[in-house]
């Protein structure tokens, strides 16, 4: 397949690409500028993209067959990730183009049976996250009203963080998955293995899904 990143030096996008590449996959890396060139992998194609420019990401996005959008915005700008995600879903439906969006675990139901997400509830956030988690939910709203685009979005558990390629987990919907211990977590690289699958296999079309152990 060919495949766009976009955010691909990122924590996550980096680990997408190198995955993509692994499976052998043709792929091409947006970064903002031509420092992001220089840490790319000598095998992937680089492009310079203002992903805040709807036709801009159209282009860059067209003679692919599949997108990943992995953005992420610095602290303090948290929210600045939910228009950069706009445009991103704008250049999608204009090269209609399936796009697989990043986002969070915010939106996930929690397992105890409770009416509460993972953002309503007033216990479970460490409140130096909840920025991100508002960001993370504004994006996942903005997918869900969002129609003429083929869109994923792709949220891992709880806790994600880097770690290891165990290539095993499971797959849920929209309920945060814990394991025996109530834990939450999947590692950066096994995540980045769920968004290629995903990207291969189109299983979720319009859809949500969420991994964890």
């Amino acid at each position: 397949m060919k495949i766009i990143v976009f955010g691909a030096t990122g924590e996550v996008g980096s680990r997408a690409v190198t995955e993509a590449i692994t499976r052998g996959h043709d792929v091409t890396a947006a970064v903002r500028n031509e420092a992001g060139l220089s840490k790319l992998p000598d095998s992937v194609v680089g492009q310079i993209t203002d992903v805040s420019d709807p036709s801009e990401v159209a282009r860059a996005m067209s003679g692919n067959d599949v997108a990943i959008s992995s953005l992420r915005t610095p602290k303090g700008r948290e929210g600045e990730v939910v228009d950069l995600t706009r445009s991103i879903l704008k250049g999608a439906s204009i090269a209609d183009q399936r796009v697989i969006i990043v986002g969070g675990a915010a939106r996930l139901r929690l397992p105890d049976g409770s009416p509460h997400t993972v953002l309503s509830d007033p216990n479970f956030l460490p409140e130096d996250v909840v920025p991100t988690a508002r960001a993370s939910f504004a994006q996942f709203e903005l997918c869900v009203d969002t129609t003429g685009t083929n869109w994923t979005y792709a949220s891992p558990s709880a806790l994600l963080r880097p770690g290891v390629r165990r290539g095993e987990f499971r797959t849920g919907t929209d309920t945060l998955l814990v394991d025996t211990n109530g834990n939450s977590e999947i590692s950066m690289e096994d995540f980045a293995v769920a968004l290629v699958d995903e990207a291969q296999n189109a299983e979720f079309s319009r859809a949500c899904f969420t991994v964890g152990y």
